[in-house]
């Protein structure tokens, strides 16, 4: 397999297709590793403990208003039970301020009706890195519904 892949080590070892592996296994989108990784890695870890949805989508604008109005959201993912939403947000390398200026857009889009005259009130589920992130994330995210899980609730499994 060796001649097949690359891999780097993140406290684990992360496996890509090289191109002789794409030529194989006819695949032509080309993966290489990217300063993002740790970012998709940790949104893949929630999207497979949440039982991998269907209606799972990924980096997701939410767009509300116009000209000086508008509101803009970048989802890192969504998703959407007929109206019931779910957001999904990675703190990776984001400044807390950046993190806690999206959830007051949310609070607007949420108060602007954004996600539907009748749909409920999202619910948010982040991943970080730090307890002390953890509750930052939380007490930003104060009356809204909330969950906020740590990278090591996932790394450490199954060791």
């Amino acid at each position: 397999m060796e001649e097949y892949l690359n891999v780097y080590k993140d406290g684990e070892n992360i496996y890509y297709l090289n191109s002789k592996g794409r030529e194989a296994v006819n695949c032509l989108k080309v993966r290489k590793k990217t300063t993002t990784i740790e970012h998709y890695l940790m949104r893949n870890y929630l999207y497979i403990t949440l039982g991998c949805p269907a209606n799972w989508r990924n980096e997701i604008q939410i767009i509300n208003g116009k000209d000086k109005d508008k509101i803009i959201c970048r989802t890192d993912a969504l998703i959407d039970n007929s109206g019931a939403y779910t957001i999904i947000e990675v703190d990776n390398e984001q400044k807390m301020n950046e993190n806690i200026k999206k959830i007051d857009r949310y609070r607007e889009l949420i108060k602007r009706k954004a996600f539907g005259r009748f749909a409920s009130v999202p619910k948010f589920i982040w991943i970080t890195k730090t307890e002390y992130r953890r509750n930052e994330l939380l007490k930003a995210s104060e009356g809204l519904n909330v969950t906020v899980y740590l990278l090591s609730d996932f790394k450490n499994r199954g060791k």
